[in-house]
């Protein structure tokens, strides 16, 4: 084993969790709500805003959607910039570097937001690449991590994919990566076909679970 490559979003930092959060208090506003089964169902990829756009149009009538969006945005945004890495995240990625593995990030997102949000946190200088959407088909299309195993110079058969939704894990897999699913607070519970393992936080597995045995990654 010689490299991991980690999603983002509601993988190392939970802002899947605060996006919601911030759509449901934005839908109340407008006398509506958002279902955590309709957020589920648009996690990982780019359909998100589209998506619930629609359902508080189907609710209500059509909306002035850019202050729909700009006002979901500035909650959103005003969470998201406090949010710290997940637990157990941190000592992870100490291990992993000490080990001597190269890390990536592989996310769905733009550059900039990663990396913005990489460097508040402190822990840009763990990762030698970071694959972003910039350029590429969102998952679950295999863009990113294709490119991130291509930065890397490491094969998919050398490499580890960690992921918190269905669709990043899809997009893992068809770059021909292994992966460990490891939910958050609104992906807890979803179903994570071709995850060679799905666990309940970052502290239920240690690095040498990933490159010394692995007959401990098992499907869940």
């Amino acid at each position: 084993m010689r490299a991991l490559i980690f999603d983002f979003d509601g993988l190392l930092v939970d802002t899947e969790a605060s996006a919601f959060h911030a759509w449901r208090q934005v839908l109340a506003e407008h006398g509506a709500d958002l279902p955590l089964p309709a957020w589920q169902a648009v996690i990982g990829g780019q359909s998100s805003v589209t998506a619930v756009l629609t359902h508080l149009e189907a609710a209500i009538g059509t909306v002035d959607r850019e202050a729909v969006v700009a006002r979901w945005r500035e909650k959103h945004l005003t969470t998201a910039s406090r949010l710290p890495l997940r637990d157990g995240v941190g000592e992870f990625l100490e291990a992993a570097r000490a080990g001597g593995l190269r890390l990536a990030v592989a996310s769905g997102a733009t550059r900039d937001w990663v990396g913005e949000h990489l460097e508040r946190i402190g822990v840009r200088g763990h990762f030698a690449v970071v694959s972003a959407l910039d350029g590429h088909r969102p998952k679950p299309a295999p863009d990113v991590y294709l490119a991130a195993l291509d930065a890397l110079g490491v094969p998919a058969a050398d490499a580890v994919a960690f992921e918190d939704s269905p669709t990043g894990v899809a997009a893992a897999v068809a770059a021909g990566l292994r992966c460990v699913a490891v939910p958050n607070e609104v992906t807890s519970g979803l179903g994570f076909p071709g995850a060679e393992r799905v666990l309940p936080s970052w502290a239920a597995i240690t690095l040498g679970d990933i490159t010394h045995d692995r007959s401990k990654c098992h499907r869940d």
